[in-house]
């Protein structure tokens, strides 16, 4: 991780590159790490990430890993600082507490993060809560609305 960044925001098997060139941006505005774990539903090079990510992407903080088991290897001294963000959770991220490093996984677009993956880090599930009639925000909307409340509570 860039000593410089505030937190880790990390796509396993995304989908849709518009999402994740929209997602870089995010992590370039909020100071974020961004890792994306494969295999990718497209490639880096495609010019939809780049389209989406405007001009910014040249300054994404960017790591890339084969799969989760090249991945995880790198956060194993950080697990408890990891939040696993699914609609299968009943903890809020708005009850939690983030401080600088913490790492948010998302799953991909169609799937979320796998169960095993969920049952595993169980205590570490947290959701983004929602009153309206949907069964879950896009991707990028809510890899927005949980670094802003990361970077929220640092009180910058």
């Amino acid at each position: 991780m860039n000593r410089d960044t505030f937190f880790n925001i990390v796509l396993i098997e995304p989908e849709i590159p518009q999402n994740t060139g929209n997602i870089g941006r995010v992590c370039v505005g909020f100071n974020c790490h961004l890792h994306l774990i494969g295999p990718l539903g497209f490639e880096l090079t495609d010019k939809n990430v780049k389209r989406a990510g405007l001009d910014y992407w040249p300054h994404l903080s960017l790591t890339q890993y084969e799969n989760w088991q090249e991945f995880l290897p790198t956060v194993n001294k950080n697990i408890s600082n990891m939040y696993f963000m699914t609609t299968k959770s009943q903890t809020s991220l708005y009850h939690k507490n983030f401080k600088k490093g913490d790492w948010f996984l998302f799953g991909k677009e169609t799937k979320g993060i796998d169960e095993g993956v969920l049952a595993e880090y169980s205590s570490q599930n947290l959701t983004i809560p929602f009153p309206g009639q949907v069964r879950s925000f896009n991707l990028a909307n809510s890899v927005s609305i949980v670094a802003s409340e990361a970077v929220r509570q640092l009180d910058l």
